[in-house]
């Protein structure tokens, strides 16, 4: 009788039973985890982003009202910031006051052009007549002379006047100076002295030219008035003088054309001063959620100083860091699944919209210099932009700084 083969007694054992059992177990589960991974890249070095406006005071002031809290969603237009208007709304009267004047004074150079060649032509005619017209001529020159007199009188007495107030506007500013070293008054207050000061100087200077212009008128008229006495040589000088009709009219054209530059200048200053007024109401520039606000009510701001931030939640998105060795297959449009660390995993479908042109480290403070000392090699990271497809989720908002996982599927 022949003996049967018998199996390895080893292969009966339980133990080896279970151990090929594992080893299965596990073949598989890698197999699972080869095929439910495979066309994808995940990462959990990625954030949640979105629009942060910071919101900062175009003029300064002190703030009257501030309707809103910190974190308080608020609609475009939404009034944010309140400062004091009332500093601004007398400078846009002050400018309306100076428009006007401005208005005025270039509506009376305008009209002399035509008066003044009206006058020319004139001057042109009387010269080119007879001797038996010198009578007439030396009186007209006789009024002539009384009225240049009169406004060189009516001149010294307004530069009188305008000394005056000068000489005080520059003790008030010493006054005022001092005041402002010891912080009794404010800068404003002192700047404003200082403007009018500065004006009372420059109206003085004005009066000083209009007192030399009346002055010159004197010198013309008695010029003319004994040129009316000379008779016949009175009229040819008055002819030579006609002469120059058309100088004097350019340099009348020439006053009036400043005069129009003064309107537009004071207009300009108007246009400003009613920016500065409106500047002084900060309204939302979008909708968003108000944070980071540092402002208080009764708080004096500067312009240009931060006061709050506005985070616009309804345009979020995720940078996510993934390393240059899972770029290969991404590309923009590939669909992502984003789980949420704060809300225990939770899920959000979005996609790839773009891929940065350079790694974060090149975008860095410091770029790192591979040239020189010792080189090693670190893999890299290049933040890929992705945007969410079914929007936020009310009950579950994404905000700016938090964690998310993204897994983009590449096929």
């Amino acid at each position: 009788m022949t003996d049967q083969p018998h199996s390895p007694s080893f292969i009966n054992q339980p133990a080896f039973r279970i151990g090929m059992i594992v080893v299965l177990v596990a073949i598989i589960g890698v197999g699972v985890w080869y095929w439910t991974t495979a066309g994808r890249e995940s990462t959990d070095d990625a954030q949640v982003e979105a629009h942060v406006t910071p919101i900062a005071a175009r003029v300064g002031g002190t703030l009257l009202k501030l309707p809103v809290a910190d974190n308080q969603l608020v609609e475009a237009g939404t009034v944010l910031v309140e400062i004091d208007p009332r500093d601004y709304e007398i400078a846009v009267a002050k400018a309306r006051a100076e428009l006007a004047d401005a208005e005025a004074t270039a509506a009376a150079a305008t009209s002399n052009v035509p008066i003044t060649s009206a006058t020319a032509t004139g001057n042109v005619a009387t010269a080119q007549g007879s001797v038996a017209q010198s009578h007439a001529g030396f009186e007209q020159a006789e009024r002539e002379l009384e009225q240049a007199k009169a406004r060189l009188t009516v001149a010294q007495a307004r530069q009188r006047e305008l000394e005056a107030n000068a000489v005080k506007a520059t003790r008030d500013v010493e006054r005022l100076r001092g005041l402002l070293a010891k912080d009794e008054v404010a800068q404003q207050q002192f700047d404003a002295v200082v403007a009018a000061a500065d004006a009372q100087r420059a109206a003085v200077d004005s009066a000083k030219a209009q007192v030399v212009e009346a002055e010159a008128g004197i010198r013309v008229a008695d010029t003319r008035l004994v040129q009316a006495r000379a008779g016949e040589q009175q009229a040819r000088a008055g002819l030579d003088s006609a002469q120059t009709a058309p100088q004097q009219i350019a340099v009348t054209r020439a006053r009036a054309s400043s005069a129009e530059a003064r309107v537009q200048q004071a207009r300009a200053t108007l246009q400003q001063a009613e920016l500065n007024l409106q500047y002084t109401v900060i309204k939302a520039p979008a909708k968003g959620t108000v944070s980071r606000k540092t402002a208080e009510i009764g708080q004096i701001v500067q312009p240009g100083q931060p006061l709050m931030a506005l985070i616009a939640l309804d345009a979020v998105w995720v940078t996510a860091n993934f390393k240059e060795t899972q770029l290969g297959e991404l590309r923009p449009g590939q669909a992502v699944t984003l789980k949420v660390d704060a809300y225990g995993g939770r899920e959000y479908t979005a996609k790839v919209e773009s891929i940065a042109a350079a790694t974060g480290a090149r975008f860095s403070l410091l770029p790192p210099e591979n040239a020189t000392g010792n080189f090693v090699k670190v893999v890299q990271r290049v933040p890929v932009k992705i945007v969410l497809t079914g929007g936020q989720d009310p009950d579950y908002p994404l905000r700016p700084g938090m964690s998310v996982t993204p897994t983009v599927y590449t096929k």
